[in-house]
């Protein structure tokens, strides 16, 4: 065989194995970014940057999205205007540490079940939008799970209340100070049944296993969440409020 075929069929340098190597490595990397892209723009719920609609299905990125607005009242507003929840704005009311400026009340009809009685549960927008999504994807699917009915209305027993923790006589302002809480005594349920916290938290029956879910359901959506398992001042309610403190909250 001639030598210059011999020459044809040399081996390629090293360099160009590596360059090879890396044109492919990229083409890979990019294909893969461009899926990974395409499929969070088909699940939304995933994708950290997509706009929070409250009736979405739950992510991975959805406790990141709810956290986000304890903080920013103008973007959680955006929220429910966004996700079709009608409701009144009111004018700031209080001073100084009791100062409650952000102050919305969903309309009775907004989300299927997120009614309250007594009615006036102004509270920060924060705490609602907290709810509709809480009631939505934790409280009806374990109402009918466990009760076979669903909740029509939520019974509350205050949102704002110019005090410090535990009605202590000093210390740390509480949450309801702002208004960023609500107290639930009990749901009334389709069928007419009333679940109590107070006459219903104990035991093993159906109303005490909806109770318990309804509030470890809510561990991850609000910023404090406290039940009778705390301590003898919750006995009768669960205490919900959107405190900043990260994603997920303290929950007992």
């Amino acid at each position: 065989m001639p030598r210059s075929a011999l020459k044809s069929f040399a081996p390629l340098p090293a360099r160009a194995f590596r360059l090879d190597y890396w044109l492919v490595a990229l083409f890979v990397i990019g294909g893969a970014a461009l899926y990974a892209l395409d499929w969070l723009a088909r699940h939304p719920q995933h994708d950290p940057r997509a706009p929070l609609v409250l009736q979405q299905a739950e992510g991975w990125a959805t406790p990141g999205k709810l956290a986000a607005l304890r903080g920013d009242a103008q973007a959680c507003r955006a929220v429910l205007e966004r996700s079709g929840v009608a409701f009144d704005r009111f004018e700031a009311e209080g001073e100084g540490a009791c100062l409650r400026a952000d102050r919305v009340l969903p309309a009775a009809d907004a989300v299927p079940g997120l009614a309250f009685s007594p009615a006036r549960a102004a509270a920060t927008c924060g705490v609602h939008a907290g709810l509709a999504w809480w009631l939505d994807h934790r409280v009806q699917p374990a109402a009918d799970a466990i009760l076979g009915s669903e909740v029509v209305r939520i019974e509350q027993i205050g949102t704002a209340s110019c005090r410090w923790v535990n009605n202590a006589s000093e210390g740390r302002w509480s949450e309801h100070a702002t208004g960023n809480a609500i107290d639930i005594a009990g749901f009334v349920l389709a069928d007419g049944r009333r679940i109590s916290v107070l006459r219903d938290w104990q035991g093993d029956e159906a109303e005490a296993r909806f109770l318990r879910a309804v509030r470890d359901g809510a561990c991850d959506v609000f910023g404090t969440t406290l039940s009778p398992d705390y301590n003898a001042l919750h006995a009768d309610h669960l205490h919900l409020d959107q405190a900043q403190r990260g994603i997920g909250g303290f929950c007992r």
